[in-house]
């Protein structure tokens, strides 16, 4: 799982693996540890209704159980939602199916999703 953040906007990429396992047992967790003995968290889950949550170090992002299983039975690339905070601002949330690149990375690319314009270059 792969976590961006930039202002109020929370981007998270999951493998394959990640998201059937997020569709079979309702979470995907991945934690970085820092020098100082912290620890930030970060996870998927299914639930009721959308929800975004920061506590007790962890980014929580919370996406119903029946939009979760049909993207993960489809070609949906992403899920997207966004909640209006109390100060009026806004919070952006997008977990993507990750795709491997179109040129070549260091990075073990094996578990991640055909990329769809691999065809086209």
């Amino acid at each position: 799982m792969k976590l961006r953040i930039k202002g109020n906007t929370v981007r998270i990429r999951l493998t394959q693996t990640e998201v059937d396992h997020l569709a079979e047992h309702a979470v995907v967790r991945e934690s970085t540890a820092f020098p100082n003995g912290q620890t930030l968290l970060y996870a998927v889950f299914s639930g009721d209704q959308f929800a975004g949550k920061f506590d007790n170090n962890e980014v929580s992002v919370i996406i119903p159980k029946a939009i979760i299983k049909e993207w993960a039975d489809s070609n949906q690339v992403a899920i997207d939602h966004e909640f209006v905070l109390e100060n009026g601002s806004k919070l952006s949330i997008l977990v993507e199916k990750d795709f491997k690149c179109l040129t070549e990375r260091p990075e073990d690319e094996t578990d991640m999703f055909p990329n769809p314009d691999q065809n086209h270059c």
